[in-house]
């Protein structure tokens, strides 16, 4: 059961799940003041009257330079976490899973924020995903994809 915290800001998000022809996942590596390096999917915050659908075809636009349809939504999750900005706030992410024809991005359209804290990325396969050095997140992603691509 997803439940929202009404005392923290509803942050809406369409997250990317993006597979290369290998099927393997592009992540992002966050390196922010402070806090220890973690990677997460494509994606990002829906403006304020945008669909989650059309937030994940702009956000896939502008983190990767892929332009596709990002097809249903596998997943959704309602976690709480604090931004790259500080802010504590209840998500409502939902996940969309995107194959792609090759495996090089272009990152020319990335934000200010991306540029100065995203400092890599990576296709992973499946296996790293579940043992990565590092923070992954969702946790769950590996799962996720598994149960999406055997559907």
């Amino acid at each position: 059961m997803n439940t929202l915290n009404p005392a923290l800001r509803l942050r809406r998000a369409a997250r990317l799940i993006v597979l290369d022809p290998e099927g393997r996942a592009l992540m992002f590596r966050y390196d922010v003041p402070g806090r220890d390096p973690f990677w997460v999917t494509a994606g990002g915050e829906c403006e304020p009257d945008e669909s989650f659908e059309e937030a994940a075809r702009r956000e896939l636009l502008e983190e990767t330079g892929f332009t596709a349809d990002p097809g249903p939504q596998i997943a959704r999750m309602t976690p709480e976490f604090i931004t790259v900005q500080g802010e504590p706030v209840q998500a409502d992410e939902r996940f969309f899973l995107v194959r792609v024809a090759e495996a090089a991005i272009d990152t020319s359209r990335h934000t200010e924020t991306e540029l100065a804290l995203m400092t890599q990325h990576r296709w992973f396969t499946l296996d790293e995903l579940e043992s990565w050095h590092e923070a992954i997140f969702p946790v769950e992603l590996a799962d996720m994809i598994r149960s999406a691509i055997a559907t």
